[in-house]
């Protein structure tokens, strides 16, 4: 079982090695794959002095968004699931071994990472929109098989693109299940 780490990164001098190095230091096997939007600080620069076994960084030419840096990620992944990690750790490091354990049943397509155990205002809207109850569909903690997020490819034009493939999986009835995380609130993304 192969996982496909991505970090889309833009502006991220002050984060990005410190979360590869802890994504590197996890105890599964897996690729890093790290797509750099066209970032304006020193973000490149440090990136070019990383050198893992398991690390593959991509330079967009120019600055195209969270969401194009997500899908040159997917594009150039290999393995069997697939997980969009930000650079702020929203989601906890030490929450990989769960969302890997829960998608290793084969019923599943994708598991969400859930910060919360009971649905807010919003998230009762989007389970009575999409037909599937979920506590926390703005968590951006999601875990997917790759065959199943390649089918979702051709579709996915968000900015907000873990939102999107949740969306989209959604609407295409793929089997979806929800698993507490740990959270950090100050750590959360406003990307």
């Amino acid at each position: 079982m192969t996982l496909s780490v991505l970090i889309p990164v833009y502006n991220e001098e002050k984060t990005i090695e410190e979360i590869i190095s802890k994504v590197n230091n996890l105890p599964i096997e897996k690729e890093i794959i790290v797509v750099n939007d066209c970032s304006k600080d020193r973000t490149a620069e440090i990136l070019r002095l990383l050198s893992f076994s398991n690390l593959k960084v991509i330079h967009h030419a120019s600055t195209r968004g969270k969401g194009a840096a997500v899908r040159t990620g997917i594009e150039n992944s290999t393995g069997e699931y697939i997980f969009i990690q930000d650079a702020n750790e929203e989601c906890g490091l030490n929450d990989y071994s769960k969302l890997l354990e829960a998608i290793k049943s084969p019923e599943l397509d994708l598991v969400l990472g859930s910060r919360f155990n009971k649905m807010s205002g919003k998230n009762i809207f989007f389970s009575l929109l999409f037909g599937i109850k979920l506590n926390d569909w703005l968590s951006h903690c999601l875990l997917i098989r790759r065959e199943s997020l390649l089918k979702l490819l051709p579709e996915l034009k968000s900015t907000d693109i873990v939102f999107d493939i949740l969306t989209k999986a959604a609407r295409r009835k793929m089997r979806i299940t929800e698993i507490p995380v740990s959270y950090d609130q100050k750590n959360i993304s406003h990307t």
